[in-house]
């Protein structure tokens, strides 16, 4: 499966069930998203198409690399963290609308090889064997998949073993390529990303307890042209029929 491009362009009508059928002036909300939420996105954006005068913007790209866009003046509308960290951040430096943040959604963690592959892995310690030369993460120490998932191996026991085996990449996108690819022999991606390409499997999943908690909270982000729009989308990506597209793609919802 191609990646999806950074940046995608879609545009719509007012959604009548979001506000009482009154319609408004179209605009454009720009949204800053994790990677991880491309194609959930994608496809919730292609039907707020149908139901808002709003063009919607989706920039998407590594949580830490969208926060600093953000505090270096980026004019976002809406944030869309894989993290609570990167939001906290923007929350303190005052960029964040107050009242406007909540946690969305879930996630959990999976060890991934390329489709063919036949190493045998059904465990973390797995990893550390010598069949597996190089190990991708997202960058370690800023992208929050990476994060997540050096968490995990330190619970674990395993990083000092594994931290010269590790391939860092831009973004969880960017471990899926390298997996596929060859370039790495695993993975550690979250399992909405392997759910969506054919060219990876998944050799082992973290077992629920023995991984990181995984947020994705957002906010409406004051420096937005557009933040009446992003409370729109807000409320839309969070509405029953918002949640149940989250779900399809393998995401936990938050009630």
């Amino acid at each position: 499966m191609s990646l999806p491009p950074p940046t995608l362009l879609l545009a719509g009508v007012v959604c009548a069930g979001l506000l009482g059928g009154a319609r408004l002036a179209a605009g454009e909300v720009t949204v800053f998203a994790a990677a991880s939420l491309a194609d959930a996105l994608g496809e919730l954006a292609a039907t707020y198409q149908q139901a808002t005068g709003d063009t919607v913007r989706l920039n998407l790209g590594a949580s830490s690399m969208l926060a600093r866009q953000i505090q270096e003046g980026a004019p976002a509308d809406l944030f869309f963290s894989a993290d609570e960290a990167k939001l906290d951040a923007l929350e303190r430096a005052g960029l964040i609308e107050p009242g406007t943040r909540r946690s969305l959604l879930s996630n959990a963690l999976v060890v991934v090889v390329a489709a063919d592959s036949r190493l045998p892995l059904s465990s973390a310690a797995d990893l550390a064997a010598p069949a597996v030369r190089r190990l991708a993460v997202a960058e370690p120490d800023t992208v929050p998949a990476g994060i997540y998932a050096r968490q995990y191996l330190e619970k674990a026991g395993l990083w000092p073993a594994l931290a010269p085996k590790i391939v860092p990449t831009e973004n969880v996108r960017a471990v899926l390529a390298a997996v596929a690819s060859g370039d790495a022999d695993a993975g550690i991606v979250y399992r909405t990303d392997a759910l969506v390409s054919r060219r990876v499997r998944v050799a082992w999943a973290v077992p629920p307890g023995e991984g990181p908690r995984i947020s994705y909270p957002l906010a409406v982000v004051k420096a937005g042209e557009n933040p009446a729009g992003g409370r729109r989308f807000l409320a839309w990506l969070a509405s029953p029929a918002g949640k149940s597209v989250f779900a399809k793609y393998g995401f936990i919802v938050e009630p």
